[in-house]
């Protein structure tokens, strides 16, 4: 892998993620959570956006490689 490539590919996995954190923003998935568990709720929600970003950039480096 060249360094070029890799640094496309980071580029993209990092704007999926910012992406991935921003839409998350507007889901309340506080009514799912149990009180007093902020520290799960906060590493549930980290978890979730980077399996999203993940997803996401993955679907987008396949997308664009494989035209």
């Amino acid at each position: 892998m060249s360094i070029a490539s890799f640094l496309i590919r980071a580029f993209v996995y990092i704007i999926c993620f910012i992406l991935a954190w921003h839409g998350m923003s507007a889901v309340h998935y506080e009514r799912f959570l149990k009180k007093n568990h902020v520290w799960q709720a906060q590493l549930l929600y980290v978890m979730i956006v980077m399996s999203l970003g993940y997803l996401s950039g993955s679907f987008v480096l396949a997308i664009a490689y494989y035209r």
